[in-house]
């Protein structure tokens, strides 16, 4: 008997889900002025995309050329098809100790899959996505980008 119960009920929340659904798209359908639509490409200039569009993946510098990229290699393992390559290299400090830096931070954006990986798996919080989506170029090698900028460093008080 339970069984039947149960049954009925499906079948009833199914009708409603669907009386929602239809009662949405007939809106729409007896008022076209009301549709919400952006006119791409045409407003392009004006477009504003939402802060949880994933774009191409970008490391965040401040006003100093600071960035919080402590060269771990993190987000190059964990990139399921290799779109990201973290070339560091060895440097002698003033007190005579070994510090790793990243000499280049490569990111392939033509073999992205925009999985966000890369993003949420980073312990120092070094990369983000942008919210820029228009990425068609004629030369692939323009898809190739160092997200280091020349002459940055490590924020101080940023933990290796």
């Amino acid at each position: 008997m339970r069984s039947i119960i149960n049954y009925l009920k499906d079948i009833f929340l199914g009708v409603r889900s669907l009386l929602k659904g239809m009662k949405v798209t007939s809106r729409y359908f007896w008022s076209p002025r009301s549709i919400v639509t952006e006119k791409y490409p045409e407003n392009r200039k004006t477009l504003v995309m939402l802060e949880r569009s994933k774009g191409e993946v970008i490391m965040p510098h401040n006003d100093k050329n600071e960035h919080h990229c402590t060269g771990c290699g993190i987000c190059q393992i964990n990139c399921p098809n290799g779109s990201i390559e973290v070339i560091s290299k060895i440097i002698d400090t003033e007190d005579g100790k070994k510090k790793k830096i990243i000499d280049k931070h490569i990111y392939k954006l033509g073999q992205c899959t925009f999985c966000g990986l890369c993003v949420k798996t980073c312990p120092s919080n070094a990369l983000a996505f942008s919210t820029k989506f228009e990425h068609a170029v004629f030369n692939k090698a323009l898809l190739i980008k160092v997200l280091n900028k020349p002459g940055s460093q490590l924020m101080k008080g940023v933990e290796q």
